[in-house]
C-alpha cells in the first residue's frame, strides 16, 4: 500500500482510506459483524487511514 504524508507532522498514512461512515446508521442499517470485518479485511491490506467521527452512530 501507497503511502502518504499527513499534514506537516510527518504522520504517515496508506494512500487509501476506509470511509466508516456506512458502518453506522446514516445510510440504513448496520451490520456490525460485516462492519468489523471489513476494517479487518482493510488492515490486511495495508490501509491505516480510517475516516470516523464521534458524531457517526452517536459516538457508538
Amino acid at each position: 500500500m501507497h503511502q502518504r504524508t499527513l499534514g506537516t507532522s510527518g504522520l504517515q498514512v496508506s494512500a487509501i482510506g476506509l470511509g466508516c461512515m456506512g458502518m453506522s446508521a446514516f445510510y440504513g442499517t448496520s451490520d456490525d459483524t460485516e462492519s468489523v470485518a471489513t476494517i479487518r479485511r482493510a488492515l490486511d491490506i495495508g490501509v491505516t487511514f480510517f475516516d470516523t467521527a464521534d458524531a457517526y452512530a452517536a459516538g457508538r
